[in-house]
């Protein structure tokens, strides 16, 4: 499924505006030697009006990077040439707030350029465009120093800009231009008496007294918060810098050059247009707008996260080809994702939990990069590319890998450090299982449809696996070998080719089992919803298929349900099928009588179980298998010996919580079903078993658990079955490949009297890790030595 409303950044990141405050030892007052506990210079510009200015204005930007209101009156700033001794000043006057900005205005050029915003002081400085010096000093006498100005009495901060600067705290900045200030790094916070370490040469973004601290002009992390929803939703911003990295249909995404030293801090954030958004990559903007939470649709609805996003912009377009934000890398060498817990809320809506923890919790540690570029260098892909475009990858040197390149769901570890790579922005290639994609994978970090993903800015480079589908091995003489398979939707206006792929799967890669459990055929009419129920055209087409494919000349035996009652694709009425060949010793015994809501039962005939129907259906009218498929049992003999099997497709899972979901623990409803009717079928079995414990049973299909399951648990309750899957290496447990995550959900249970036998067990890995597929199932087989 596809979302459909529209593209906008999905993944709630958090950040927050904390500040960078270092351990200070105070010096005499007034001077600029060690690192400022308030009041610093946080932005330089000099170009001010001259050709292709962005402002008319030279301007001095001030910051209060302390926790206390300091009052500046009387105090001055002042400038000199890069070289001169001769300084010109500007007076102050009034209180900067602790995390608020202070605008000090200067000469106008002779060009044009936009107005600043609201100055907070006037000077009529004409400063240079590429170099000089500027003193904050706490009093109004005018310096008369060319170097050493940083110490001069009264300097309570000095910025050298340009590299002719004849003064700096440590070295001066790079030279500044037109379009270029000088900015302080973290948003003014950061300070450690270095210009050109502590300031950045990048477009300029001037900020007033109502900017910092408050709805006006903060940065983007001050936006986002450090939490799962802003603590500004739903008030308005202005000002906001940040540089586009990235541009969608209805809006795009800007970052935050000047970036805190806060890791759970996100600096990125998506700006809703509803149309084209009218910038470039690059762009350095100003962005105004109306912080909104908006949780995107699609499978789980309201069980997504919410998304942060300014909607109802005005974008102001500062520069052109601004350099972009360093990518984060997200892996060996970068931040590493949390190896096993989703979340460690315990219950509730994660929005309102609080306890953000993204160095430790998957769900945090991507939100926590909600919007940011990101890089994953050669990202190991986990699961098949998507009809939809999505590449489930994780970074290099991620642990429980599947032994042909997966990561395997377990029951404590949902695979944090999943993403999924989507072709919103650029296209994604064809991938599969094992793949690797060489180099550097670059996008922006989104969350949409119950899941974070990587919006890729450039299609990445596959470097294949070379994985193969495997091939299973020939049962021996004597040896009873029986799969499970599910065809996924198989109707007769599926095309040929699908057929022909089915055959060759089961004559190739199963070697023609003697018998095949198929779940997922559908009726003959397919999923038009006419009331045909009948299903022979459907399954003379798939044993033709395996005929022509040089099988053998499979029987089938099947009953069909009533219309639309057993759930699946509407109108296609699925249910289980017998799939068997009788020249190697297998036969079926019927019992004809039964319905498709009669009820089959285990009869006692003098000490041999027996079905009263076979086929049958168990227990088909128990509210367990509402709008669900009922089990088909069957009665065979192998080689004189009778052998009972069930075929089942349990309830899906359907309903259930998203794991990189709203709601922790994520809830699971439709276990409730299938625990009903793993019931069901324990009960059924027991009853054979009750009257012959050696009986010879198996219980096999899609039954939509994991091996880990309660629904596994039901059914091996007591040790009357045994679950195959359970008996393989952790590595080898997969059936099935969801969004990059590799788990069971099919089963092959065998009773003790076979389990106690020489088996094999093979789960045949040939559809789940590929793309295309003919089914999203991989089958199994088990051989059973029945001499």
């Amino acid at each position: 499924m596809r979302r459909t409303d529209r593209v906008r950044l999905r993944a709630l990141a958090v950040a927050s505006a904390a500040t960078v405050v270092a351990a200070l030892t105070a010096l005499p007052a007034g001077t600029a030697q060690a690192v400022s506990p308030d009041l610093v210079i946080s932005q330089v510009y000099g170009g001010g009006g001259n050709s292709g200015a962005p402002y008319l204005n030279d301007f001095v930007e001030l910051y209060n990077r302390g926790t206390t209101p300091v009052s500046v009156t009387g105090w001055t700033v002042q400038y000199a040439s890069a070289a001169g001794s001769s300084w010109s000043k500007t007076t102050l006057s009034g209180t900067i707030a602790p995390g608020k900005y202070y605008l000090v205005q200067e000469a106008a050029g002779a060009g044009s350029g936009a107005a600043l915003p609201t100055p907070d002081a006037t000077g009529t400085i004409a400063m240079g465009a590429n170099a000089g010096k500027i003193a904050l000093v706490t009093n109004s006498t005018a310096l008369t120093c060319a170097t050493g100005c940083a110490a001069q009495p009264g300097v309570k901060d000095f910025v050298g800009y340009g590299t002719t600067a004849s003064s700096a705290e440590g070295s001066p900045t790079g030279n500044l231009a037109n379009t270029t200030a000088a900015v302080r790094a973290g948003g003014g916070a950061t300070d450690t008496d270095n210009n050109a370490a502590d300031f950045a040469v990048t477009a300029p973004t001037p900020r007033n007294s109502t900017s910092g601290g408050g709805t006006g002009g903060t940065r983007i992390r001050g936006i986002q918060g450090a939490a799962r929803t802003s603590p500004l939703a739903g008030q308005p911003v202005t000002g906001v810098p940040g540089v586009v990295t990235a541009v969608g249909p209805s809006g795009y995404w800007f970052q935050d050059p000047q970036p805190d030293t806060d890791p759970a801090t996100s600096e990125a954030l998506y700006v809703y247009t509803a149309g084209a958004p009218g910038v470039a990559v690059g762009d350095s903007v100003q962005v105004g707008g109306t912080v909104s939470e908006y949780r995107p649709g699609g499978t789980g609805g309201t069980t997504n996260l919410t998304v942060t996003e300014l909607t109802s912009p005005s974008t102001t377009v500062l520069a052109h080809n601004a350099a972009l934000p360093a990518a984060t890398v997200v892996g060996a060498g970068g931040r590493v994702p949390p190896a096993a817990v989703i979340s460690s809320v315990t219950t509730g809506d994660v929005e309102t939990a609080g306890g953000f923890q993204p160095s430790t919790d998957g769900l945090d540690f991507w939100e926590s990069l909600e919007g940011m570029r990101v890089q994953l260098n050669n990202a190991a892909v986990v699961g098949p590319r998507a009809s939809v475009g999505e590449i489930p990858v994780v970074p290099q040197g991620s642990t429980t890998r599947t032994a042909r390149g997966g990561i395997l769901l377990q029951a404590a570890d949902g695979n944090p450090e999943r993403v999924l790579l989507d072709d919103v922005l650029a296209p994604t290639p064809a991938a599969n299982v094992g793949d690797t994609l060489s180099g550097a994978t670059v996008g922006v970090i989104d969350y949409s449809f119950g899941n974070f993903k990587l919006l890729v800015t450039a299609t990445p480079t596959v470097l294949p696996g070379g994985l193969a589908p495997e091939t299973t091995a020939a049962p021996a003489a004597g040896e009873l070998s029986t799969a499970t398979f599910n065809v996924e939707n198989l109707a007769p206006s599926d095309p040929q080719a699908k057929f022909d792929g089915l055959a060759a799967a089961v004559v190739t890669n199963l070697r023609s089992p003697d018998l095949v459990a198929l779940e997922e055929i559908q009726d003959n009419s397919g999923a038009t919803d006419n009331g045909v129920v009948a299903a022979d055209q459907t399954l003379a087409k798939l044993t033709a298929a395996i005929t022509a494919a040089g099988g053998p000349a499979y029987s089938y035996r099947q009953l069909n349900p009533v219309n639309d009652q057993d759930g699946g694709q509407p109108g296609g009425n699925i249910r289980q099928v017998f799939l068997y060949r009788t020249d190697r010793g297998l036969s079926f015994t019927d019992r004809p009588g039964a319905g498709s809501t009669t009820a089959d039962s285990v009869v006692n005939n003098g000490g041999v179980p027996a079905l009263a129907y076979s086929p049958g259906r168990i227990d088909p009218t128990n509210t367990a298998f509402n709008a669900s498929r009922k089990p088909l049992a069957g009665e065979f003999r192998w080689n004189g010996r009778p052998v009972f099997v069930i075929a089942n497709h349990f309830n899906s899972k359907g309903g259930d919580q998203p794991l990189f979901g709203r709601y922790q623990q994520p809830a699971r409803p439709s276990e409730t079903q299938r625990h009903a009717q793993a019931t069901a079928v324990k009960t059924f079995t027991d009853q054979i078993l009750a009257v012959d414990p050696n009986a010879a049973v198996i219980v096999l299909g899609d039954l939509n658990d994991f091996e880990f399951s309660q629904t596994t648990d039901l059914l091996t309750a007591g040790g009357s079955l045994v679950d195959l899957p359970r008996t393989l290496p952790l590595a080898e447990r997969y059936t099935y490949v969801y969004e990059g995550n590799s788990q069971v959900l099919d089963h092959i249970l065998i009773s003790p009297a076979l389990a106690a036998r020489a088996y094999s067990y093979d789960i045949v890995h040939l559809n789940s890790e590929f793309a295309p597929q003919l089914s999203d199932h991989d089958p199994q087989v088990v051989r059973i030595p029945l001499p």
